[in-house]
């Protein structure tokens, strides 16, 4: 018995250290792209953008490509904005998956003690499918403290759009939605992930922000290194398995990455790739991939066509031109078979990801 025991131990330690282990690495050449390509891209992100913090792409589950600008690093974490959302739309998939909730079930089933005095037809008939589609009904994103959001304030903002018929980016809904799981599972959205996703993927537990609900702020609050970002993404291209182990539904994958709604029309005036159709809490993008995204230019790209994921961190005021560097280079540069190698393009391409410094920002007035 003692024996079966020290066995089993050494099994544990042993899954535990793989899945910590950093993402294997290889030469852009050996995964199909010139790292000529990178460094241009990489050249042109820091030219045009004000002003990126990180980059890492990653092929057949491969980091190809990696950098930081200074004073960002590896081994910083860094705020996520709203990339938390799509954290949190995968505790929901695995609440559904445990059956703790459904798509259809009514939002107010889960508070009725915040609910208003006389909710109205539409609130009453918002689901959470309608909460993940950002389809919640309201005219205006509902107005809510922003580090001390409650449920209450959320059900009481007027819903003037019957639920599912008006896309209407809603942060708070996202709030709702960690609520929600909190509700069901009786843990914070981050300590519900922790045994699920974060130890099984390798990241260290994360920072995510509370409410003094004591719930994970669904819809921001989340700092992750860029690494963890690519992990998350390189799970999701995987549909979910990991290390021959199925974290997330297959179907959860599919249906939370797919084009559940079209946002075109509400987002006229936004770029091209905020009108290509929303998941739950992805963004499709144009040259049919799909991304995580959050203020300020944090992206975790994923491009199933190619086997790719692309993460990056920013601080800019122009997401839209971020992306746009992205397209210029990929998925155009990922090539069917590897490329003969190029040692120099490789310590070229090193060379010039190892001197990146972030632009100073001017200071406010």
């Amino acid at each position: 018995m003692k024996a079966r025991s020290c066995i089993t131990t050494l099994l544990a330690l042993l899954l535990a250290s793989a899945a910590a282990a950093p993402l294997p690495r290889t030469t852009p050449e050996a995964a199909g792209v010139a790292s000529r390509t990178i460094l241009d891209l990489v050249t042109a992100a820091d030219r045009k953008v004000d002003t990126m913090h990180s980059v890492m792409i990653l092929r057949h589950g491969e980091v190809l490509a990696e950098g930081w600008w200074k004073p960002e690093a590896a081994d910083k974490p860094h705020v996520m904005f709203s990339v938390t959302k799509s954290f949190t739309s995968t505790a929901v998939g695995l609440a559904i998956a445990d059956g703790k909730l459904k798509l259809d079930d009514p939002v107010l089933k889960f508070f009725p003690d915040d609910a208003p005095a006389e909710p109205s037809e539409n609130l009453k008939a918002m689901t959470v499918r309608d909460l993940l589609t950002m389809t919640c009904g309201h005219d205006a994103e509902p107005k809510m403290t922003w580090n001390a959001p409650t449920v209450k304030e959320f059900l009481a903002y007027p819903v003037t759009h019957k639920p599912g018929t008006f896309f209407k980016y809603n942060t708070p809904g996202s709030y709702v939605l960690s609520a929600i799981v909190t509700k069901v599972t009786e843990k914070t959205a981050r300590d519900y992930l922790t045994p699920r996703l974060f130890e099984p993927l390798g990241i260290d537990i994360p920072r995510w922000d509370q409410s003094p609900e004591g719930v994970s702020i669904g819809g921001y609050g989340l700092f992750l290194k860029t690494e963890d970002v690519a992990k998350f993404g390189q799970l999701y291209l995987q549909k979910g398995e990991w290390q021959g182990k199925q974290l997330i539904p297959r179907e959860w994958v599919e249906l939370a990455t797919a084009k559940q709604v079209s946002n075109a029309e509400e987002n006229r005036t936004q770029g091209p790739d905020w009108r290509q159709g929303y998941g739950y809490h992805f963004w499709r993008c144009q040259h049919d991939a799909y991304r995580a995204d959050g203020a300020q230019g944090q992206f975790c790209v994923v491009f199933p066509g190619q086997d790719a994921v692309l993460a990056s961190t920013s601080q800019t005021g122009d997401m839209q031109k971020e992306l746009n560097v992205i397209w210029d280079f990929l998925p155009a540069g990922f090539q069917a078979e590897a490329l003969a190698p190029d040692p120099a393009g490789v310590a070229e391409l090193k060379q010039a990801t190892s001197a990146l410094v972030a632009k100073e920002k001017p200071e406010e007035k």
